[in-house]
């Protein structure tokens, strides 16, 4: 088991926003969280990258209990997170976001090396390397912030909302990158209100609902699950 979340507990003063939550992720998996606004899909990701504290409960990675490590440790470890909303640096250029992706190393070949290998990932972003993060269309400042998450050479790639705001046509091409590092042996956990996009391409899924796991299974089994169709798939299985 990659990772383990058990028994977690997590606070916003006094709201109780993480009830006892448990689920897993095997190595090799894409497993997605899927629920509605509130459900605590972000919330669950921010304390496992260690942005939240959970009040009790522990969070294992590789056999490593990780639940009070600092954010930077756990990126060294290998856990990256794609924030919700993109958080691009809108005045710096494409390639100085990339480079930021890369703050834990120091060796200046192997950095160009991996912006090589990112760019050549990201045809689009090759092309526009020079411009300001703040000038590229929505589309393309995801691309930019997985690519920059790819940058720190992640075995594990948190993404929170990776199709908010595109069009049906930039989700499809974003939801075939994440397949594509996937299959080039990334371990994807996956936050996703679009849950037909985010089923369709995941090994299992956790259906959320206000902090506590209310459904789980094989993502093709949820796709057909009563309760999901009419939660979130709008009544059409």
């Amino acid at each position: 088991m990659m990772l383990e979340v058990k028994d977690l507990n997590v606070y916003y003063g006094a709201i109780h926003a993480l009830k006892g939550l448990n689920f897993h992720l095997d190595k090799g998996e894409i497993v997605t969280l899927i629920g509605a606004n509130g459900a605590g899909k972000s919330t669950t990701l921010n304390t496992i990258s260690g942005i939240l504290r959970a009040r009790s409960g522990q969070i294992t990675f590789m056999d490593k209990e990780i639940t009070r490590t600092e954010p930077q440790d756990i990126v060294r470890m290998g856990i990256v997170q794609v924030p919700e909303g993109r958080k691009i640096f809108a005045t710096l250029s494409v390639l100085e976001n990339l480079e930021m992706g890369a703050f834990l190393n120091n060796d200046k070949e192997s950095i160009q090396k991996d912006l090589d290998a990112v760019l050549q990932r990201f045809p689009r972003l090759r092309e526009r390397r020079r411009q300001f993060g703040g000038t590229l269309s929505g589309g393309e400042q995801q691309m930019l912030a997985i690519a920059r998450g790819l940058m720190s050479h992640p075995s594990l790639l948190l993404l929170d909302e990776p199709s908010m705001g595109l069009s049906p046509i930039l989700v499809e091409q974003i939801f075939e990158i994440i397949r594509d590092i996937n299959a080039q042996g990334t371990s994807i956990l996956l936050v996703e209100q679009n849950a037909q996009m985010a089923l369709s391409i995941a090994d299992r899924g956790y259906v959320l609902e206000t902090g506590r796991v209310v459904l789980e299974g094989p993502a093709h089994e949820l796709l057909h699950e009563p309760m999901v169709v009419e939660a979130y798939l709008g009544g059409h299985g």
